[in-house]
This record gives C-alpha cells, sequence and structure tokens, in this order.
C-alpha cells in the first residue's frame, strides 16, 4: 500500500509540474537560421512568393486565397497541411512585408498560434535567412505542452528552412 501511495505522489507532482508549466511559460520562443548562395533579391522573391510553398514544405497540400491586399501586408490564405495522416486546416496572415528585408507571418493552426517572423540579409552575395518564431495556444493543455515540444518545432522549421534552401540553389 506503501508503494502505491509514493506511486500516486510522484504521479501527482508531476502532472502540476506540467499545469504549471501552462502558468508560467506563456509562449514557446525559437530560432533558426540558413545561409543560402544567391543575391537577396532573388532569395526573398522567391521565398515570399505563397504558390510556391510546396516546393520546401512538402506537407502544404493547397494554398487558397482570402484576401490579397496589394500591398501584402494583410494579405490573408487557406492553407491545408497533412501532418501524420491528419489534415489540418490553418490561416497564415502576412503581418509585415518590407522587401529584401522582413516578411512576418501569422498562423491560426487550430489550438496553435504561431508568428514567424524572417529575417533577410545579405552578405557578399550570400543571402541569410533568419527565423525568429513565437508560439502560443489559446488552449491551456496545449499551451502546457508546447514548452516540451520547443526543440521539435526548431527542427521542423530549420528542415523547412534547408529545404528551401536546397530548392533556391537548383533552381
Amino acid at each position: 500500500m506503501k508503494t502505491i501511495k509514493i506511486i500516486l505522489i510522484i504521479i501527482s507532482v508531476l502532472f502540476l509540474a506540467f499545469l504549471a508549466t501552462g502558468l508560467i511559460v506563456k509562449e514557446t520562443k525559437y530560432s533558426a537560421k540558413v545561409e543560402i548562395d544567391k543575391p537577396i533579391t532573388e532569395v526573398f522573391n522567391n521565398f515570399s512568393k505563397i504558390d510556391s510553398i510546396k516546393n520546401w514544405i512538402p506537407e502544404v497540400q493547397s494554398v487558397e486565397v482570402v484576401k490579397n491586399n496589394p500591398g501584402i501586408t494583410g494579405s490573408i490564405y487557406n492553407v491545408v497541411v497533412i501532418n501524420q495522416e491528419q489534415e489540418i486546416n490553418l490561416t497564415e496572415k502576412i503581418v509585415a512585408y518590407v522587401p529584401n528585408e522582413k516578411l512576418t507571418l501569422f498562423y491560426d493552426a487550430e489550438n496553435m498560434l504561431k508568428k514567424d517572423d524572417y529575417l533577410f540579409t545579405e552578405n557578399n552575395g550570400k543571402t541569410t535567412i533568419t527565423l525568429n518564431a513565437n508560439c502560443q495556444s489559446d488552449s491551456f493543455i496545449m499551451a502546457c505542452m508546447f514548452p516540451y515540444f520547443k526543440s521539435t518545432f526548431r527542427e521542423q522549421d530549420q528542415t523547412y528552412l534547408n529545404n528551401f534552401k536546397d530548392f533556391i540553389e537548383n533552381k
């Protein structure tokens, strides 16, 4: 009986620690970076074309324009992604667009709210894309889980940046 009490106490402490994560950590932040052997104009133009996203993010099944603003900022797209054989519908909004400098995207994917801030710099004809990402959730349980998946999120975004590098350099 004493062993059962100890196990229940350990499980209770772990569960409370898990719930405390959602109270303490309100957002999960990380960054990723890639250097591309192409000029900044070519890199930015190809990166900012919404219809070519399928070339480096293979999970994207379709992209539908909801609102297309002439100045790009404020444009909204519905994106369908297949992840682990499950269809996920998300909304992508362009929050900031500064040609050859910055592209900020906001995603609303069911219980995940994500802001991707891409910064573009050029040095000696090579372009560096730096991603600063911020994930939050409007679901408390999901917010508790995000900090534990930070490395997974970072690896996935790094893979997408590497895929883009391969795509643009072999184009």
